[in-house]
């Protein structure tokens, strides 16, 4: 495997993509980015956190707290006890980082079953290609192709615990095989990595009088890919998967019998330790922690530290803020939409992550139309910094079907 093809792998697997990306080809070659000290979060199977459905791709990736619709399973289970609908499924499809690689896809389905008034089961299914890979040995000959991928699938189960309130869990399986067994430049065999995760979420909605007309208020609160670390060999450092606490809430007006907007509204952070800072100990010659903490050995531990283990920014001072570095890795979405008779939607949004944590930031554009028991949903996203940034030109598709009329 060719020291490109590791460099390549390793971005795909534990960094940001767009931190990744930058470094593949050459946009940043140092540790800064916008005058900040560059210091990502490090996670596995980071396809988990991409948003896979359009509707909530063209509102800047908000969802927890959106109005539920079939494709709640990857933002809040919890929504789907509010769906009047008796069972529904969605299909998604992704081309992802079209303008650095041209094959990587992202494809996603979904779908949910009403049992009873209280109760819905749900399930998706979520696939991630990473197109076509030539493997080579230290010598540059050709040893294989492979189009490395991964996948997760899971089930979930949500609720009403009252009128207006509601809570839901999902169990995930992930796989991700990106080297197809070959071994590495030290001789190491590769395996697919495997996890095992839950999802836990909560949503709450109520009716409001606005002036001479009425609204909607909700907030929500989830917490995803709770679970197992993932390692591709048998003595490698097990990388945490993307583990993420969602907060959000969401104003609803109808303006009249035929048109209403929405606005909305998500922070995100990821429960994952934040790498400390290191430096050779020159007694010993061994790399010791001179700010930050070390990432425990528990998963739940690491949840619980990664809200005070930051090595902290530099102020003018000298000295380091904690405060400053946790409160950059909290990302945040703003989304509106408009609906005309629920039957056409016009959406727009804005997501933002700091530059020293992964440095996306870009609008989002988009359209629905929904007929009947048929829905259909596109996406556009406008980065910040350019149309030579890798999330430039990035559509989003979304087929969907709703069983209103079908008997329990």
């Amino acid at each position: 495997m060719s020291k490109g093809l590791r460099s390549s792998l390793i971005a795909l697997m534990t960094g940001s993509f767009v931190i990744a990306s930058l470094n593949l080809t050459g946009q940043i070659s140092s540790g800064e980015l916008g005058g900040a000290e560059l210091n990502t979060i490090q996670t596995s199977v980071p396809f988990l956190t991409i948003a896979p459905d359009s509707r909530s791709g063209a509102m800047g990736d908000v969802g927890v707290a959106t109005a539920p619709d079939v494709n709640s399973q990857h933002w809040n289970v919890g929504k789907y006890a509010f769906i009047k609908s008796k069972g529904g499924f969605a299909i998604s499809y992704t081309p992802w980082l079209r303008n650095l690689i041209p094959d990587i896809n992202l494809a996603y389905l979904t779908g949910f079953y009403r049992v009873d008034e209280q109760q819905v089961i749900s399930t998706s299914l979520r696939y991630f290609s990473l197109g076509n890979i030539v493997f080579t040995d230290i010598t540059g000959t050709v040893t294989g192709q492979y189009n490395p991928n991964e996948f997760a699938v899971d089930a979930g189960y949500s609720r009403l615990f009252t009128d207006n309130f509601s809570g839901g869990i999902a169990f995930r399986f992930i796989r991700s095989d990106l080297t197809s067994g070959q071994n590495t430049a030290d001789g190491q065999e590769t395996n697919p990595g495997i996890s095992f995760a839950a999802d836990l979420g909560f949503y709450y909605q109520s009716d409001i009088d606005v002036g001479s007309s009425d609204g909607q208020w909700a907030a929500g609160a989830s917490l995803t890919n709770m679970g197992t670390p993932v390692s591709y060999t048998a003595d490698a450092d097990k990388t945490p998967i993307p583990t993420n606490l969602r907060l959000g809430g969401r104003f609803t007006y109808n303006i009249d019998d035929y048109n209403k907007i929405s606005f909305h509204t998500d922070l995100n952070k990821l429960l994952v330790p934040t790498p400390p800072v290191m430096d050779t100990d020159s007694a010993t010659g061994d790399l010791v922690v001179i700010r930050g903490k070390e990432a425990p050995g528990s998963v739940v531990f690491g949840m619980f530290q990664s809200f005070y283990d930051a090595p902290g920014v530099e102020r003018p001072n000298g000295n380091y803020s904690v405060f400053a570095e946790e409160f950059h890795e909290i990302a945040y979405s703003l989304g509106a939409e408009y609906w005309y008779r629920n039957q056409f939607a016009i959406r727009t949004g804005y997501f933002h992550e700091h530059s020293s944590k992964g440095n996306r930031k870009y609008f989002t554009v988009g359209v629905g139309l929904k007929l009947n028991v048929f829905s259909l949903d596109f996406s556009y996203l406008v980065p910040t910094n350019g149309q030579n940034s890798p999330l430039a030109n990035t559509l989003r598709f979304t087929l969907g079907f709703d069983f209103a009329d079908l008997d329990l």
